[in-house]
């Protein structure tokens, strides 16, 4: 059948090039179509017409990019929020009906003479002036559709409509990033005047209007997001701003060659790199304006308190919802960027760009890995996301699949797209976190330590891509004398994943990073020793990424306690003394305290009740093991349980009251034997419970807590602190809360009725500020009434 398909696949595309199908390939056409009417045309329209459920898919611009395998795939998987699967058609049926689609879909991709495709990139970037508006893959203007897929998305006969006659194309979707399932205005390249309630006057491309607002982006690249409080009218131009193309014979054919040349952004660095970021792009994210968030934990001190104190103890319960966004998928975990009036989030299926003041869309674009040829069949993301990192023009997110991906800020366009581990690595990689910032670089984790894989930090040039430095978290062989710390096991599956959002101290350009747990989780027999760096913070120079020092939390690990909790950065007097500390809350239970200039061991303390596996800490903070806690392949009983006494969502230092906050779990867990990752853990007799604790950081000492009613599984939810006074938090019953940070008391609720597994934020925005968190399935910012 295969065989069949691939000979089947290839005459429909002679066929396409203008000869005669054989008889076989029409018959197969025949059944196809039969296939089709069957199963597809209730909603697609009969023949692939389109109906009034779903989308046309004969002369279908984003299956254009696929093959038919490409196509079968989504048969048989379905589309986010939309089509169901067919997992019951025969694979006969999806391949016939898949090559007949593809066969309904040819784009102008094509092998154009080699130095035809150079003089028509020539003249695009040159003489033709196509790049001052438009982009190819990270290179020219944003004051037009992107496109660097032009040829695989469109035809010949639509490019050359657009070259003669674009105002006659205005609101056609082929030339942009825009799949039929993503969120593209259709007018968002048509020219408008706005005129200005003070007088004054914005003409621009209207990316976007409503009831409500206008969003204007100014032909200097500005993006002006305005109330309709602001203006008195919008009026779309009838022309096109785009000029008919002035070219000879020659350079049509050229630029022509030169689009059909394009399929996406390859994999890999730019190899012309793009503008580079400036200084004050630089220090609009490292020197932040008061209101803004630009990183996942709002500092680079990876402490989640804010200095914003509109909203205090007195007024937080005239709190009201400000906007709702629905950024696609469930079990929510991102954590929203602001800088500017821009927010940026990610969802289960899309990275979006909103009015920070009401969460209105500017773009959304799938949350794939951006890479034309991988994979053809466009997977869909499958895990959660927990955010962005921006810098100037650019967006950074990574994919389920380890790719780091720049989007541009103004259009969500992908640049480039490089993937995280180096070639040939052996592991199951992927990644979930937000990536970093840092100064003039893009820091990147990794996660995947379940499996045999060896774990490492990157830190890439946000131009091109281009890596700067990488640090392996697992020794490579011969490696003395951390190889030492290993035994019997083979380094490169060692573990040591990377897969929460570091910290950095500007001061001594330090950066910050939890390590993960060693593989195999819980089985001691196949390895020995402390095996560094897993379970430890490691401190590197940013700059070049040269180790510093490191502190081990719990070596040799054996039940899953990664150290991916956030390290929190603090000036403050500790036992009398000004001291530069790092403070964290570890999933095994612990809280501890360290000097960050040095790695030195200050304080350990259990955070929780239900911790069983260690009595006490040696002088350089290696824990004294209880016996009885090592997993066997009946079970073991040991707390906390497999999920932690806390996990990768935030806590929070506030200086103010000089408490350390932590979303706490007491709860305890079966810990088996299971050869190469844990086995089922609850333990069923002893239910677990969810609380809000603060410490305080110079004895451990727990000063209050609030008990959370309902499934502790339930609630992934971190905290945040305010100068006004007040710390937020999901809450286990599905509510979103505000306490006193001084006393745990709450003070104001809303009823959400869903689950939370992000970790809260603030921003300010024309002297308003907003409190912002994602529930498992929508983005709520609230604020106090006008």
């Amino acid at each position: 059948m295969k065989k069949f398909a691939a000979a089947l696949f290839v005459l429909f595309a002679v066929g396409a090039l203008g000869f005669v199908h054989a008889p076989k390939a029409q018959e197969a056409f025949a059944a196809a179509k039969d296939d089709f009417e069957k199963n597809c045309a209730v909603c697609h329209g009969s023949g692939g017409g389109g109906g009034d459920r779903a989308p046309a898919l004969a002369d279908n611009p984003d299956l254009r990019r696929l093959d038919a395998s490409g196509i079968a795939a989504i048969i048989r998987r379905g589309m986010p929020g939309g089509m169901p699967s067919f997992t019951s058609l025969p694979q006969e049926q999806v391949t016939r009906i898949a090559t007949w689609l593809k066969s309904m879909n040819d784009s102008a991709l094509g092998n154009a003479p080699a130095s035809q495709v150079v003089a028509g990139e020539a003249f695009f970037f040159g003489e033709g002036g196509c790049s001052g508006c438009h982009m190819v893959k990270g290179r020219g203007g944003s004051n037009g559709p992107d496109l660097s897929g032009i040829g695989a998305r469109s035809t010949i006969k639509e490019i050359n409509a657009w070259l003669d006659n674009p105002t006659g194309q205005m609101g056609k979707k082929t030339l942009g990033v825009c799949p039929f399932w993503a969120f593209c205005p259709d007018f968002s390249w048509a020219i408008a005047d706005v005129a200005l309630k003070d007088g004054g006057t914005l003409r621009g491309f209207l990316r976007g209007q409503t009831e409500h607002e206008a969003q204007v982006q100014t032909l200097d690249g500005k993006l002006h997001l305005l109330d309709a409080s602001k203006y008195t009218s919008v009026t779309r131009e009838k022309q096109s701003i785009m000029p008919v193309l002035k070219a000879t014979a020659d350079q049509r054919r050229d630029l022509l060659a030169y689009f059909s040349s394009l399929a996406g952004v390859e994999e890999g660095p730019l190899t012309t790199a793009s503008a580079t970021a400036t200084q004050a792009d630089i220090d609009q994210i490292m020197k932040p304006r008061r209101g803004d968030w630009p990183n996942y934990n709002g500092g680079y001190d990876g402490n989640r308190f804010s200095s914003l104190d509109q909203i205090t103890t007195d007024n937080v319960k005239r709190l009201q919802p400000q906007f709702l966004f629905a950024p696609g998928g469930s079990g929510l975990e991102g954590t929203p960027i602001v800088v500017g009036d821009m927010m940026v989030v990610t969802g289960g299926t899309r990275v979006c760009a909103l009015n920070a003041r009401t969460g209105a869309p500017i773009w959304c674009v799938p949350r794939n890995n951006g890479v034309a040829s991988t994979p053809k069949s466009a997977s869909p993301p499958v895990g959660p996301n927990r955010g962005v990192a921006v810098l100037g023009t650019r967006v950074f997110y990574i994919s389920d699949d380890a790719y780091l991906v720049c989007l541009n800020r103004l259009t969500g366009a992908v640049m480039w797209s490089v993937w995280l581990p180096e070639k040939g690595a052996k592991g199951k990689f992927y990644s979930s976190m937000a990536p970093m910032v840092v100064n003039d670089m893009i820091v990147a984790g990794i996660a995947g330590g379940d499996s045999p894989m060896r774990g490492f930090l990157a830190a890439y040039r946000p131009d091109s891509g281009t890596l700067a430095w990488r640090f392996n978290t697992i020794p490579k062989p011969g490696e003395m004398p951390l190889a030492k710390t290993w035994v019997g096991r083979a380094l490169e599956t060692g573990g040591g994943a990377t897969w929460h959002t570091g910290s950095y101290d500007p001061e001594t350009g330090t950066l910050y990073w939890a390590v993960g747990n060693p593989y195999p989780d819980t089985d001691p027999d196949e390895r020995g020793g402390r095996n560094l760096y897993t379970n430890s913070v490691i401190a590197l120079d940013a700059r070049t990424g040269k180790f510093k020092w490191h502190f081990q939390f719990t070596p040799y690990d054996t039940h899953d306690w990664d150290a991916t909790q956030s390290m929190v950065l603090v000036d403050a007097v500790w036992k009398g003394k000004p001291r530069k500390l790092l403070l964290s809350a570890q999933r095994s239970g612990i809280f501890y305290v360290i000097d960050r200039t040095n790695g030195a061991f200050l304080l350990a303390k259990p955070f929780v009740q239900k911790m069983t596996w260690a009595k006490g800490f040696e002088k350089d903070g290696t824990p004294i093991l209880n016996e009885g806690n090592t997993p066997t392949h009946d079970g073991t009983v040991t707390c906390p349980g497999v999920r932690g006494a806390t996990n990768w969502y935030a806590p929070s230092y506030d200086p103010q009251t000089r408490l350390f906050y932590v979303m706490a779990a007491e709860d305890c867990g079966i810990y088996r034997k299971s050869g190469k990752i844990f086995g089922p853990n609850p333990d069923p007799s002893n239910v677990g419970t969810r609380l809000v604790r603060a410490l305080n950081i110079e004895t451990g000492d727990m000063v209050w807590e609030k008990l959370l009613t309902g499934p502790q599984e339930t609630n992934y939810t971190g905290v945040l602190t305010t100068a006004g006074g007040v710390l937020f938090h999901g809450e286990t019953g599905g509510d979103f809360a505000a306490v006193d940070a001084k006393t745990g008391k709450t003070l104001w609720s809303f009823r959400a009725n869903d689950s939370w597994r992000a970790s809260p934020m603030t921003y300010m925005l024309d002297g308003k500020q907003y409190v912002a968190a994602m529930d498992s399935t929508n983005l709520i910012s609230f604020a106090l009434p006008d």
